[in-house]
This record gives structure tokens, sequence and C-alpha cells, in this order.
């Protein structure tokens, strides 16, 4: 059992951001709750719940479709606006349980490295809207620097739609979590490859140095294996695009 103290529910992204903001205060931010149990917490830490406060709407702007933090991943399966690649990956991050709850802009924070739907946003040029920042930033400039989300929300992420996708997975089952898994999409000129459990979070590869990766090893496959894996998944996408290379 998590040693949280307290629970709060703003009425304002300025309330939650006071709330974040206090001086010797341990807080979390909350949106769908699904990761709540699977991170360590350290004692006395206070919750900050920001389902009423952040945004869930989809909208379109020609080529740009911009998803409110808050949208659950169930609605952006469903929703027409987004991209075809974001809904099927969408739709594998876990049961439906899972998709009812969880939300864009918390996958985002979590930065979980085997999320295919992460890979997709990687390929989609997703850029991510934050608390306190002028401009969205790219979302690997996030997953090299996670301070950015100090005393912060993630309001919204936006992508690029359009291009040609393709997606490629490996794992011990058809419905377990990949191994390793690619995504891709090309526009002209412009061939953008993602890869999951590769690396600490989803990356974006140059498919000509596959060869220097060093995937972190475990139960499910050593380092080289995942290497060999995510050689043969971006070949594989690659072809599927058209063999582009």
């Amino acid at each position: 059992m998590k040693a949280i103290t307290s629970y709060h529910r703003p009425a304002s992204i300025d309330e939650a951001l006071a709330l974040l903001d206090r001086a010797d205060v341990t807080t979390t931010v909350v949106a769908g709750g699904t990761a709540l149990n699977t991170v360590d917490l350290p004692d006395g830490t206070e919750v900050v719940d920001i389902q009423g406060v952040v945004d869930s709407a989809v909208a379109r702007s020609g080529d740009t479709v911009t998803f409110g933090a808050m949208v659950r991943l169930a609605d952006l399966v469903a929703n027409p606006n987004t991209p075809p690649l974001l809904a099927e990956l969408a739709h594998r991050e876990g049961p439906n349980t899972l998709r009812n709850a969880s939300t864009i802009g918390g996958t985002v924070a979590e930065g979980d490295w085997e999320s295919e739907l992460l890979a997709g946003l990687l390929v989609h040029e997703a850029r991510v809207a934050i608390t306190g920042r002028k401009d969205p930033i790219d979302l690997p400039d996030l997953f090299a620097d996670w301070s950015l989300l100090d005393r912060a929300i993630i309001t919204s992420v936006s992508v690029t739609a359009g291009g040609e996708t393709a997606s490629a997975r490996t794992g011990r089952t058809p419905a377990d979590t990949s191994i390793v898994a690619a995504a891709g999409r090309i526009v002209p000129g412009d061939l953008r490859i993602a890869l999951t459990g590769v690396a600490a979070t989803p990356i974006l590869v140059d498919p000509e140095k596959l060869l220097s990766l060093d995937p972190p090893a475990d139960f499910r496959g050593s380092s080289e294996y995942r290497r060999e894996l995510a050689e043969v998944l971006t070949n594989r996408v690659i072809a599927e695009l058209g063999g582009v290379s």
C-alpha cells in the first residue's frame, strides 16, 4: 500500500500548480490513475488529481491534430481525427478497462519504454504543451529531460497527421506486451522510425545505425536479442512502406 496522505481535486490549473509548488510537500499528478499502483511513491505523498482542469477535447487544424492531455486512450482509438497508426497503437496499450481510464497525457508523462503508442507519437512528430512554457516541446526533448515536468502539468499533445505508416512487433504471444516494436512513417523527403524495448524510453532511430544500440536486457531477451529484433522489425516496417532506405 502506497503512503498517500492527501488527495486534492483542484478547480483550476492555477490551483493545481499552487498545490504542486508547495515547499517541503511531495506531490504527484494523477490523470487517469492507472499508473498509481505501479510506481514507488515516497512516504507522505499528496495526490493532485487534474481530471477536472485539463482539456479532454480532440481538435484538428489542417495536418495538426491536438489531443487534450485528458483524452482517454479509448476515445483516442475511436475519434475519426486520430491518425490511423495512433488509433491502432493506442488499442494495443492494454485491455479496454485500462484504455477507458488511461490518458494520452499520462502515457506521455510515464514514458514507458515498451509503449507502442509513444513510438507512434514519435513518428507523428509529437509536441507536448506544458504549463509554464510558451511553446510546446518536441517529445524526444521531454524524454531527454524529465525535469521539464517538475511542478508542471502536460496540457495537450499535438501530432502531424498524414504520410504512409506501418508497424511491426514481436511478443511472447500476440496479446503480450511487445519485447521490441517498430513504428514508421514516411512523408516526402522524411522517413521516421521509432522503436520500443531498446532504450529507457521509446526512441527515434537511424535505420543505418541500429548496430550501435545497447538495449537493456531482461527475462524476455538479452541485449543482443533485442538489437537483432530492432533490425528485423525496422526492415519489415521499411519494406511495408515501399522499401525506402
